[in-house]
């Protein structure tokens, strides 16, 4: 048999997988399956509180335990959020939610880009007590601000919960920072050699490019003012500047047995951050992954 013939005939042969390949498949199946089963792990609690808020208040305590309903309480939801004035503390959320959203995003956009353009004496040593600010637990906080927000008559006002947001914060401004060192600076240097300030280029060309990085900022700002607690029962005392966490611990000490509408009514305040991660998540899971690409 000549040497074409030969190659010809080990071209037609069925090729089999190489051990490399086995080994990448089955390594990715069971990274599947671990991330499978974990997914279920977190899935448990969350699917159990929507099927206790169906059901009626003697059915969740039953043992053993009932996932299914008997009788689907669709009326819980109603009966939940009638019982307590919640589109007042609705209405208090959001408007503490959105003014924390524009202040971290302004506030920590500027100084970010300050941090990874401007060249100035002493910037790393700045940018490390920055960083430096996150290891301080926010408990020791706690009595320094409320005696800060005391003497300038902010107690019982909605001002201690949104205007520290437009001082920046930390993580947020290391966040930014990260995504502006991947820009290239020649897009800039472009821009003013056409005649754009250092203004105009900020806001015409380095923000647009940087709007995963601003919606991973926007939405962790409004998942931690939505889901605040502490801030909240420090500062507020007027009933009608309740927020929804604290509407929700008044709901739970002024129905202590009935615990199917105190999951329907938690259902209903996870809501808005639900749709709001699902409907950004695509900008949200790139600004995450691409602002630690460059040191």
């Amino acid at each position: 048999m000549t040497p074409q013939r030969l190659k010809l005939h080990a071209k037609a042969l069925p090729m089999k997988p190489s051990s490399g390949r086995v080994g990448t498949r089955v390594s990715r199946l069971v990274v599947y399956l671990l991330l499978i089963g974990t997914s279920i792990c977190f899935l448990i609690p969350f699917v159990w509180l929507i099927l206790s808020a169906l059901k009626s208040s003697d059915e969740i305590f039953v043992f053993p335990p009932v996932w299914l309903p008997k009788h689907w309480e669709w009326g819980n939801f109603g009966k939940a959020l009638t019982a307590l004035p919640f589109a007042r503390y609705a209405l208090n959320s959001i408007i503490i939610a959105v003014v924390n959203v524009i202040g971290n995003v302004v506030s920590c956009a500027f100084v970010a880009y300050g941090f990874a353009r401007f060249r100035f004496p002493g910037r790393r040593i700045l940018f490390m007590v920055l960083l430096a600010t996150m290891m301080i637990p926010n408990q020791v906080l706690l009595v320094p601000q409320f005696i800060l927000f005391h003497d300038l008559g902010w107690i019982n006002t909605l001002l201690p919960l949104t205007v520290p947001a437009f001082f920046g914060s930390a993580f947020y401004v290391f966040l930014l920072r990260q995504f502006f060192m991947t820009i290239p600076p020649e897009l800039e240097e472009a821009a003013m050699l056409d005649g754009a300030g250092s203004l105009r280029t900020f806001f015409t060309v380095v923000l647009p490019l940087v709007k995963p990085a601003l919606t991973a900022v926007a939405i962790f700002s409004f998942q931690g003012a939505w889901n605040d607690f502490l801030a909240p029962l420090i500062y507020l005392n007027d009933p009608s500047k309740f927020t929804l966490q604290l509407g929700l611990s008044q709901f739970q000490g002024t129905f202590h047995t009935e615990w199917n509408l105190i999951m329907a009514a938690t259902v209903v305040v996870m809501l808005p951050m639900l749709v709001i991660f699902f409907a950004a998540q695509r900008y949200f899971i790139e600004g995450i992954t691409l602002t630690g690409t460059k040191g």
